[in-house]
């Protein structure tokens, strides 16, 4: 076999498919669902469900075909940074490289940790185990961020499978609890009529609107997961012949597959997860100490699924 076909089969056997790597992905962008929908109903209440979509037209217009041009121009992994980087040399280009950076890595922080902390509380929260470690709220949240620490020290190829383990049946629960709040709604028609009743307290739908489009960026929690996404683009496996060509068109086709499906999947489980919230969850249950602070599908989970289907209850138990 010549030297340059052994190199190209060993490159090659070091890539993934893109629907594997999209979990990488998911650590970032897909955990934000765990406390997105509590945080948008103490944001915005009654319009959280119009915020989340100020979100989501943000995410499919703006986000997603900016890093779809960026997936192109820095196919190598150094994402968006880098590429200013290249548009501004000399030491303001580095200066400024810099505070961008220190903004990526507060960012990268703050994410991580409110993801262990809100994984904290559900574990704390759940009613099976509560009186095993209902005091251990900091002990659990630097475990977990031991844990995702190491499994990032470890390499983002090492953390595929990890990642797709963690992800998929986190999706489909949700998916699960998600569609048993549909479900709920639509058999208890007057839940819709609350909701608008309290939309209309809020003042005429252009008030609403302004309201939604002034809040909507504190919603805005896992956008970074794009960053994430062109960042593991050397992981993406694209066509036979990439490594010979000047530009892999097939490694760019995938990692543009992979935002566009990361960026739908998100905002289909977003503005469900803020609907059902917003229509089944009371504002005493989500604020600050309240059952639902923080684990507002948790709490539904909880509350309409409880110990079995058999045991499932309608909605006077929130």
């Amino acid at each position: 076999m010549p030297v340059s076909t052994r190199v190209a089969a060993e490159l090659r056997s070091e890539t993934h498919p893109w629907y594997l790597v999209i979990w990488l992905t998911g650590v970032d962008y897909f955990s934000t669902l765990g406390y997105q929908p509590g945080i948008a109903l103490l944001a915005a209440g009654a319009i959280s469900p119009i915020a989340t979509a100020f979100l989501v037209v943000v995410t499919l217009l703006c986000a997603l075909p900016t890093y779809a041009q960026v997936a192109r121009r820095s196919f190598a992994g150094q994402g968006s940074i880098a590429m200013l980087e290249n548009l501004l040399p000399g030491w303001s280009g580095k200066i400024l490289i810099l505070v961008l950076l220190g903004f990526a890595t507060t960012d990268f922080v703050i994410t991580i940790t409110l993801s262990a902390a809100d994984a904290s509380a559900h574990a704390i929260a759940n009613p099976y185990v509560h009186r095993f470690i209902a005091h251990e709220h900091m002990a659990i949240t630097l475990g977990l961020l031991f844990l995702l620490a190491a499994v990032f020290l470890k390499g983002f190829s090492e953390a595929i499978e990890l990642a797709t383990a963690v992800c998929v049946p986190y999706l489909l629960l949700n998916a699960v609890v998600l569609g048993r709040c549909l479900i709920e709604i639509s058999t208890h028609p007057h839940l819709m009529r609350n909701w608008l009743d309290a939309l209309h307290v809020k003042g005429d739908w252009t008030s609403v609107v302004i309201a939604s489009g002034i809040v909507f960026p504190k919603l805005a929690l896992g956008l970074s997961g794009f960053e994430t996404g062109v960042s593991v683009m050397p992981l993406i496996r694209g066509d036979e012949d990439d490594e010979s060509k000047p530009v892999p068109e097939g490694r760019i086709r995938n990692a543009r597959k992979l935002l566009v499906s990361a960026a739908v999947l998100m905002s289909v489980l977003l503005m469900a997860s803020s609907y059902v919230t917003a229509l089944l969850i009371p504002p005493s249950a989500y604020r600050d100490g309240g059952p639902a602070s923080g684990r507002a599908l948790a709490y539904l989970a909880h509350g309409l699924l409880g110990e079995g289907l058999d045991r499932c209850t309608t909605s006077r138990r929130f």
